[in-house]
């Protein structure tokens, strides 16, 4: 049986950015954790009993970032499953997409992690060491760049 884990991948966009140049004004955030490798992963976590896999990516989101489901707008038409081995067993990890409503939000990291960084695609894509998070962010960028 696969580990399942379900999170949410969060952007904000800048004010500064000209209408023209959307895809500049998109950051993501990334949250480096505080144990093994001090990876930087989006927030997001295993499923508990009795939880469906969005109520999990909204916790995880409470619980890692600090930010309320409130304070998140999700965005219809993404979802991404990954699949990868943790320590030779079966990983499945489901991202669903979220803005900021309010971008100056404050970010309140748990004990899980010791950073965050608001980044641009190029940057979080050099953040986030794993290629198949690396090609999700990609497509994100790319879906929101075409809703424009």
């Amino acid at each position: 049986m696969a580990v399942r884990a379900c999170g949410l991948i969060i952007y904000r966009r800048l004010q500064s950015a000209p209408s023209s140049k959307v895809a500049d004004g998109i950051e993501y955030l990334l949250l480096q954790t505080s144990y093994g490798t001090h990876h930087w992963t989006p927030p997001k976590g295993h499923v508990d009993p009795g939880e469906d896999d969005l109520q999990t990516a909204f916790r995880e989101t409470q619980e890692e970032a600090g930010l309320q489901a409130s304070q998140l707008t999700l965005v219809e038409g993404y979802k991404k499953e990954l699949h990868y081995p943790v320590r030779g067993k079966p990983k499945t990890v489901i991202y669903w997409l979220a803005e900021m409503k309010d971008c100056n939000t404050e970010i309140k990291l748990s004990e899980e992690h010791q950073a965050f960084q608001w980044l641009k695609l190029e940057d979080a894509c050099r953040f986030a060491e794993y290629e198949d998070m690396q090609a999700t962010l990609k497509e994100v960028h790319q879906f929101l760049c075409s809703k424009v």
